[in-house]
C-alpha cells in the first residue's frame, strides 16, 4: 500500500475561523505542557497526563490526540516545542467527511464545515481507501484552513523491459539516461530573489520588515516542493512510457562526500536531496513502475563507450571526456548512463546502451492539483 495526502480547503466564516484558531491554540498549549514530562512510551504518558489534559477543557479524544502527537515528537526530539497554530490530528471518533461537508470537533463542540473538493482530489480520495486519520492545518501566510486526508492506494508493480538511469545534481536537478535534462533555472532564480530580499529585510530590522520576513517564510520551500512534484511526475511518465525500471543513486552521506564551489554552497545546503527521490518512488509505485537504488561510486567517471574509469575523465563539473577513447558528453548524462549500467549489472535485466542526443526538458507548472 502507498500513502498519499489530499489537501482540501475549508470554507469558514469569521466566527468559525476564530473557533478553529482557539481550538488549535488550546490543543498545542496542551502539547507543550505534556512535552515538559520526561520521555516515556505513549501508554505510560497517557497514564501520567491524561487527566491534566482533560482539565484544560479538551475532549477525551483530543486529549488522546495530544498524547499521540507529543509521543511521536519525543521519538526524534528530546524537548519538542509546538507552534500554537500547529496541525491537529483527528480520527474517526472526532471527525467525519461526507461528500463536501466535514463534521469536526472543536472546543465549542462539533462544527459542520464546507469542504472544497476538486475533481482531482475527489478521484484521489474516493478511488482509494481513506484512512480514518486526518489533520486540520492552518496556513498563516494566507489565513486559510486545510484538511489533510491520507489515502491508501494499492501498489500495482508491472514487469519492466528496460532501465532508466537517473542522476540527481545541483546545477541540473535531474538527468536521465535517455538524455533528458531537468533544469532548475527558475528554482535558482527564486532562490536568489529570496536570499536578496531576506538579506535586505534582516539588515533593516524594523517591525514591518520582521512581519514581511514571517510572511515570506516557507514560500521558497513550497516552491521547490512544487517543482520536485512536477519533475518526479515527468520522470515516472517517461519510465512508464517505455516500460522501464527507474534506477537512482543511493543518497546516503551525499552531503559529506560531495564538494562544491563557494558560489554553489547555499544551493547545495538547501537542495532537497531526498525529497525528489521520495516523490519519484511513491509516484512510481502508484503508476506500477519498479524502482531501485545503486551505489553511485564512479558512475560519472566510467566511460559508457569503453568502460575506462578514471577520476581525470571528469574534465570539469559539466564535462566528461574519456582519457582512453576520447568519448565526450555532459557529465550528468554520463552519470545517468553509469547508474543504468550499475543497475543492469546487479539486476537480471538486459538493456541496450545506446547514447541518445541530450535534450532539455522544460519544467512546466501543473494546471491542476498534484498527483
Amino acid at each position: 500500500m502507498t500513502q498519499t495526502t489530499a489537501m482540501l480547503g475549508l470554507e469558514v466564516s469569521p466566527i468559525e475561523k476564530q473557533t478553529l484558531l482557539r481550538t488549535m491554540e488550546k490543543f498545542n498549549e496542551a502539547c507543550n505542557m505534556v512535552a515538559s514530562e520526561k520521555r516515556m512510551s505513549r501508554f505510560k504518558l497517557h497514564k501520567v497526563v491524561y487527566r491534566k489534559i482533560r482539565a484544560t477543557g479538551l475532549s477525551s479524544q483530543m486529549a488522546i490526540g495530544v498524547i499521540a502527537k507529543v509521543a511521536a515528537a519525543m521519538k526524534t526530539q528530546s524537548e519538542p516545542e509546538f507552534y500554537f497554530h500547529g496541525a491537529i490530528p483527528y480520527d474517526q471518533r472526532n471527525i467525519s467527511l461526507k461528500g463536501d461537508v466535514v463534521s469536526i470537533s472543536t472546543i465549542d463542540g462539533r462544527k459542520k464545515l464546507k469542504v472544497r473538493i476538486g475533481e482531482f482530489q475527489q478521484n484521489k480520495i474516493f478511488s482509494g481507501l481513506v484512512k480514518s486519520g486526518m489533520k486540520l492545518c492552518y496556513r498563516k501566510d494566507i489565513g486559510k484552513f486545510f484538511l489533510a486526508v491520507v489515502v491508501d492506494t494499492e501498489d500495482k508493480l508491472s514487469v519492466s523491459s528496460g532501465i532508466l538511469g537517473l542522476d540527481l545534481g545541483i546545477v541540473n536537478i535531474a538527468t536521465d539516461s535517455e538524455g533528458r535534462v531537468y533544469t532548475d533555472g527558475k528554482v535558482e532564480e527564486i532562490r536568489t530573489k529570496f536570499n536578496e530580499l531576506r538579506g535586505r529585510l534582516q539588515s533593516v530590522g524594523t517591525k514591518s520588515a520582521k512581519r514581511h520576513l514571517k510572511k515570506m517564510s516557507g514560500k521558497e520551500r513550497r516552491f521547490k516542493r512544487d517543482v520536485n512534484h512536477n519533475i518526479s511526475k515527468q520522470i515516472v511518465a517517461a519510465a512508464k512510457g517505455t516500460s522501464s525500471m527507474i534506477a537512482m543513486e543511493d543518497l546516503t552521506g551525499i552531503r559529506e562526500r560531495t564538494t562544491v564551489r563557494q558560489s554553489q554552497r547555499d544551493r547545495h545546503a538547501k537542495w532537497a536531496f531526498y525529497e525528489l527521490r521520495d516523490f519519484v518512488e511513491y509516484k512510481a509505485r502508484l503508476a506500477g513502475v519498479p524502482t531501485t537504488v545503486v551505489n553511485p561510486k564512479n558512475t560519472s567517471r566510467g566511460c559508457p563507450k569503453c568502460l575506462w574509469t578514471e577520476k581525470a575523465n571528469r574534465k570539469s563539473r559539466d564535462l566528461f571526456q574519456c582519457r582512453r577513447c576520447g568519448y565526450t558528453a555532459p557529465a550528468d548524462f554520463v552519470g545517468a548512463l553509469g547508474i543504468r549500467r550499475e543497475a543492469a549489472f546487479s539486476l537480471p535485466i538486459v538493456t541496450p546502451m545506446e547514447q541518445p542526443i541530450a535534450q532539455v526538458v522544460a519544467i512546466s507548472q501543473p494546471s491542476g492539483g498534484r498527483s
